[in-house]
């Protein structure tokens, strides 16, 4: 059976996809499904003997069961802390859509569930004519939103939300992640998202620099997904 997939953006970078994502992963987990992480295209990756490696693909592949190989994880890793279709030109080389294609297909077939989680935020290029949401709508991907909670998160979730519908792809569920801590009326601000984004809330996960993705697991409901 071919897994189903899940693409994890966010309202803009540094909102906390990667840590949702690895908090996704283990919730999934604890329903007794296979969940396994991807991140098709990275860039800010380090080099190591092995090739390029980023952290956030790595975070990925240990929150996962079965733990995907580094290449099926990050088909596509550059050096530069930049925009992707910058730092694969930068490069020399191109994203293209068929690695992803085949890493992702590899994944599936030994996954219940495949958490790909996006680069950036939702509007984001890979190419001079590739769009991020060309791939998600390619391999007809439903999509999480996370929601970093700060000063302006209403307006930054609710234009990515439209985007989503605006490009053909569906939203199932977004996740509010306490990103500043000393955020006035994150509570209210949630409520309003709550009220004006037409898919359910799965959860609002904690500020935890240092936390533990499997025991914030039990914040989130994937029963749905």
């Amino acid at each position: 059976m071919t897994a189903r997939g899940l693409f994890v953006t966010g309202t803009d970078t540094g909102v906390g996809k990667t840590w949702t994502s690895c908090v996704l992963l283990h919730a999934l987990r604890s329903h007794d499904l296979r969940a396994a992480g991807m991140k098709p295209v990275a860039s800010g990756c380090r080099a190591t003997l092995h090739g390029l490696r980023n952290d956030d693909a790595e975070a990925l592949i240990d929150a996962s069961e079965p733990r995907p190989t580094y290449n099926d994880c990050n088909p596509f890793a550059f050096a530069e802390p930049i925009a992707p279709h910058l730092a694969a030109s930068f490069g020399g080389t191109t994203i293209t859509a068929e690695p992803i294609h085949a890493a992702y297909a590899r994944l599936a077939a030994q996954s219940d569930r495949v958490v790909v989680e996006g680069v950036g935020g939702w509007a984001v290029p890979l190419s001079n004519e590739w769009m991020q949401a060309d791939l998600v709508d390619e391999m007809d991907l439903p999509v999480v939103l996370v929601v970093g909670l700060r000063l302006g998160c209403i307006n930054h979730a609710l234009l990515t939300a439209r985007a989503i519908a605006a490009d053909g792809c569906r939203l199932i569920g977004w996740i509010a992640n306490r990103i500043d801590p000393d955020m006035a009326f994150a509570a209210a601000n949630t409520e309003t998202l709550r009220q004006r984004i037409v898919a359910p809330l799965l959860g609002v996960l904690d500020h935890a620099p240092d936390g533990d993705a499997a025991h914030a697991a039990a914040s989130l409901d994937v029963r749905a997904l």
